[in-house]
């Protein structure tokens, strides 16, 4: 079954997850022809390949930290910190502790 995606002004809690965060799974929050928003749940150890996407991508670190490479460097992102990356940037996760993020992902065709 589809998980239904947020109505418009729909009102999307996307606080910490605390203790919730080891049951949690990936969510798209909501997606239109232009855009694309979802939590992604990480578990520590767990990596999400290098990859790239068309359009401009914001990822928030809501709780834990990851390393995140891109555009040849390696950063440590922890709660509270947010990243924009140009389209076409290669970039990939590593969640050093269990971690949830707020990526947000503008589509180009």
């Amino acid at each position: 079954m589809a998980i239904a995606h947020a109505a418009p002004g729909q009102l999307v809690d996307v606080q910490p997850l605390g203790s919730k965060l080891s049951e949690s799974r990936n969510v798209a929050l909501f997606k239109t022809d232009e855009l694309e928003v979802m939590r992604l749940v990480m578990p520590a150890g767990k990596t999400m390949p290098s990859h790239w996407v068309k359009g401009e991508v914001t990822i928030h670190c809501l709780e834990g930290a990851v390393s995140l490479t891109a555009g040849g460097q390696i950063r440590q992102m922890k709660a509270g910190q947010l990243v924009w990356l140009e389209g076409g940037v290669d970039h990939a996760l590593t969640a050093v502790q269990d971690s949830s993020l707020l990526l947000t992902i503008v589509l180009r065709k």
